[in-house]
């Protein structure tokens, strides 16, 4: 039982890295109905930012650990927005009025340019950071295994809700997110309503970038390797889970990212983990057959 326990503490951990993913793919969905293919490679490279920010914070003499995590948190999420942008602006405006596969398409190429590009700055090494949060506490402990969950864990599970809870409100209640449903309902008459079509897409993906550099710093911390491939595996992942969830419900997203890290960590601590993904890619090929939109997706419905 115990066992069971830490490998559920640690699922809900793992997914809820992936959650943070997976909204910046629902909300890029939900508002021009195209996957960012591109956006785990702006995970991975929100990762190196913030090993990068860190090491210079350390050779800077910068101590206090909760004003270095805050430094690194705001620069890397504005960085890595800035490549958020940069994606937008050079792979989709362009190709916004052409036919649907050629977005994809040019998402595709631009994530081999970036994994390609950090490759070239960084190396194909792997980079290290040691532990910078340390400390927990003791669940229970049954049959002499002792179930702990750290306070990284929970600050991550934490983040993920709360950034959760606050897209959800900012989506529902401000003019950013009205302006938001309205693009995705119609481009054209949102745009003849006075709706900055460019600056609400161009948002959409600095957001999503945002949320992207929070999971790199994230997974810096919890895992302390990163390398230049890390964005591929993360980013089918994220996908997953968006789909599982129901691609274009924030909730779904974080229900999907949470029972994809519970499906992995399960599945590793039972069976050989080396088929823990082809036990993700089962799960979601039985909703697709079940449930097509997804555990809390709705339907879409053609106007004609």
């Amino acid at each position: 039982m115990g066992y069971f326990l830490q490998q559920l503490v640690n699922g809900l951990t793992l997914g809820a890295i992936y959650a943070l993913i997976a909204i910046g793919y629902t909300m890029v969905y939900g508002i021009v109905g195209m996957i960012n293919f591109a956006h785990g490679e702006i995970f991975m490279i929100g990762a190196f930012i913030s090993l990068i920010f860190f090491v210079v914070l350390g050779v800077l003499g910068v101590t206090w650990l909760p004003l270095a995590l805050l430094l690194v948190l705001l620069l890397a999420m504005a960085l890595t927005a800035v490549y958020g942008w940069a994606v937008e602006r050079i792979a989709y405006r362009p190709l916004r009025g052409s036919f649907r596969l050629a977005p994809l398409i040019s998402a595709i190429g631009m994530s081999i340019f970036l994994q390609n590009y950090v490759l070239l700055v960084q190396g194909a090494h792997e980079k290290t950071l040691p532990p910078m949060i340390t400390g927990g506490f003791e669940l229970m402990q049954s049959g002499g295994f002792m179930v702990s969950v750290s306070w990284l864990q929970l600050i991550i599970v934490g983040v993920t809700l709360l950034l959760m809870v606050v897209f959800t409100a900012v989506i529902q209640l401000t003019p950013l997110g009205r302006a938001q449903r309205a693009t995705e309902q119609d481009m054209t008459m949102a745009a003849l309503l006075g709706i900055d079509v460019d600056r609400t897409i161009s948002l959409t993906f600095v957001i999503g970038a945002a949320l992207a550099a929070v999971a790199g710093l994230m997974v810096t911390l919890q895992y302390g390797v990163i390398d230049f491939f890390i964005g591929f595996l993360a980013g089918v992942k994220a996908f997953t889970a968006a789909v599982l969830g129901g691609i274009g419900s924030l909730p779904g997203a974080v229900l999907g990212g949470l029972l994809i890290g519970l499906i992995e960590a399960l599945w590793s601590g039972y069976c050989p983990s080396e088929y823990k993904d082809v036990a993700v890619y089962a799960v979601l090929i039985l909703v697709l057959m079940f449930r097509p939109t997804g555990l809390l997706g709705r339907p879409e419905v053609e106007k004609v």
